[in-house]
């Protein structure tokens, strides 16, 4: 069976569609959702002048001497600024452990939703909606902040569109969502000069995992790295089409729908080419649902056949046992699920 990517037009659901065109768009996910958990956005009306000076502003960033950029760093439990090459380690959110711990090579920089954005909800914990950190890059705020706002846009009528597709009540994410942990992270593939590492083919961009939360909406270069973990138990290479978002489901939806949707296991591991590493870049908007939103199964995704096989958790429990793996170095020990299907993957 050959792995594909399913490309999906949500157009229907950014305009003014019909009832009938956006019942298909929903089965389209549907499908998708159940087969693969990933897919290829188009329709989504995000403007390229917004998408073109985030990713100028991201480039100014990255370019910055990797000591200024360590100045922007923030402790592992707050969930935002600079994290620098080989300081994390995505295998360990989900309980594998890797060779040689904290050896991820990317380097990132996240912001996300603040406590102020959520005038509505007062009380939220500091930790998880921390203020952001703005580097001293000029445009660099207003450009991302414009892109995550078009980001969020996304994701929540893509959660529209799920709850559609899994015959929900019209409200039930937007429940879940008021004051969502929403986060945009910024990926740079590329070694700092004289780095002392071997480029040899175990070299991990990014290792094996799961993203935590619902939805995740991702920008990316048309460069190869990106994997994705087939049925069949093999990595599969998958690159954004011209224009199109890439999407994949979180462990939250996962859960929901008792693995009726799955989360999908991917990696990066970016081509290396004449001795060095082919930069690549990639930006996800991650979707996580509110903090202290439980997460239960389904009742319609329960049956003789198929029983829960998850108990109800928070969001803020998830993703905490998540980012003490990925951030900390401590080995999530409540993702069998995950880590086994790793384990038996054709590595």
């Amino acid at each position: 069976m050959t792995f594909s990517v399913p490309r999906v037009d949500i157009s229907a659901y950014v305009t003014e569609g019909t009832a009938e065109q956006r019942a298909e768009v929903a089965r389209q996910i549907d499908s998708a959702c159940r087969s693969v958990g990933f897919i290829q956005i188009v329709g989504h009306r995000v403007p390229e002048s917004i998408t073109s000076a985030f990713v100028a502003a991201m480039d100014n960033f990255f370019a910055l001497d990797l000591e200024e950029k360590k100045t922007y760093r923030t402790p592992p439990s707050i969930n935002r600024g600079y994290s620098p090459p080989k300081s994390e380690a995505l295998s360990l959110s989900l309980g594998v452990e890797s060779a040689n711990r904290m050896n991820d090579f990317f380097e990132a920089f996240n912001v996300g939703a603040t406590a102020a954005d959520y005038p509505a909800s007062p009380g939220l914990p500091e930790i998880e909606y921390a203020d952001n950190v703005w580097p001293n890059v000029p445009g660099f705020e207003e450009s991302v902040t414009a892109y995550f706002a078009e980001a969020a846009r996304v994701a929540r009528t893509l959660t529209t569109i799920f709850g559609h597709a899994l015959g929900l009540e019209e409200n039930f994410f937007a429940e879940r969502t008021g004051h969502s942990l929403d986060i945009l992270r910024m990926n740079n593939y590329a070694l700092p000069p004289g780095t002392d590492i071997a480029l040899d083919g175990d070299l991990t961009g990014m290792g094996e995992h799961t993203d935590f939360g619902i939805v995740t909406v991702l920008w990316a270069d048309q460069v190869r790295g990106l994997q994705v973990l087939g049925q069949d138990g093999g990595w599969n290479d998958v690159e954004p089409d011209d224009g199109a978002f890439l999407v994949n489901l979180g462990d939250v939806t996962a859960r929901l729908t008792n693995e009726r949707w799955m989360s999908t296991l991917h990696r990066v591991k970016p081509p290396i080419i004449n001795g060095t590493i082919e930069r690549r870049r990639s930006a996800a908007f991650f979707h996580d649902g509110d903090l202290d939103a439980v997460i239960d199964v389904l009742p319609s995704c329960i049956d003789d056949e198929h029983p829960a096989l998850y108990a109800p958790v928070t969001v803020g429990e998830h993703i905490t046992a998540k980012l003490k793996g990925s951030r900390a170095g401590v080995i999530n020990t409540d993702a069998q699920r995950e880590s086994a299907r790793v384990l038996s993957s054709k590595r």
